[in-house]
């Protein structure tokens, strides 16, 4: 199981969000790409970019910041807020994005994800942020009535890489990842699962390895890291064990 850590940009600068609330923020850093080369240096293989403005504006706001973690970094990095078409996936890859994570599109229109993933296969990602099950979209400020299972499962056999899967409640809580909601979804779909929000501790990722079995393959972390309650080398440490790999 891979450990992600997220680098979540909001006006050019590293920050973490309360369930993703864009008054509840707390600033980390004025330099984003210094934390992605923090992370790297702890063992990380891939970082999670969250264009945080992009999500709420709908078209990306922070490129200039996603380019200079790109250009300090080798770690691979997925981009997600505010992508809505193929021609701003296809930006992101010529950057040297590794992977895009199509969120509140992927909600309004699947045929972009096909789409997408027909154009450019082994690139996408499909994000589901749900409240009490159920899909949230626009930076989670709307939640629907479509629940997070049956948005999986219609992209099975689409070619889609992973679904990033987020518990609101839990986002930036600390208060431990949602594990049965969690193992669900992973077991109603063959797409590979990477789980987000409420990781606190080491033993919040020993108690998600044994999703590995159902296809959990890993999981996002970030204010557990920037607060001091978890600490990415021991947690890479910890997830290698029986891991099968996510690349």
């Amino acid at each position: 199981m891979i450990v992600i850590p997220a680098v979540d940009i909001k006006n050019g600068k590293c920050v973490r969000l309360l369930q993703g609330r864009m008054d509840k923020e707390t600033v980390f850093s004025d330099d984003p790409a210094s934390m992605a080369v923090r992370w790297e240096k702890a063992g990380a293989k891939m970082i999670h970019v969250v264009d945080l403005d992009g999500a709420f504006k709908k078209s990306p706001q922070n490129l200039i910041s996603i380019r200079n973690i790109l250009e300090r970094v080798k770690a691979d990095i997925q981009v997600g807020g505010g992508i809505r078409d193929t021609g701003i996936i296809e930006i992101l890859l010529d950057l040297g994005v590794k992977r895009v994570i199509i969120g509140t599109e992927a909600i309004r229109n699947p045929g972009l994800v096909k789409a997408a993933c027909k154009a450019f296969p082994g690139r996408i990602v499909v994000g589901i942020d749900a409240r009490n099950g159920l899909v949230a979209i626009e930076g989670w400020t709307q939640t629907t009535r479509i629940k997070a299972i049956e948005v999986a499962k219609q992209f099975e056999d689409s070619g889609v890489t992973a679904i990033n899967f987020t518990d609101i409640h839990r986002d930036g809580m600390q208060t431990g990842p949602n594990i049965e909601e969690t193992r669900r979804l992973a077991e109603a779909v063959s797409i590979p699962v990477v789980a987000s929000g409420g990781v606190s501790t080491l033993q919040d990722i020993i108690d998600l390895l044994p999703l590995q079995k159902v296809g959990v393959v890993g999981v996002i972390t970030g204010k557990a890291l920037y607060s001091g309650t978890l600490n990415l080398e021991d947690a890479i440490r910890v997830s290698k064990q029986n891991s099968p790999c996510y690349s």
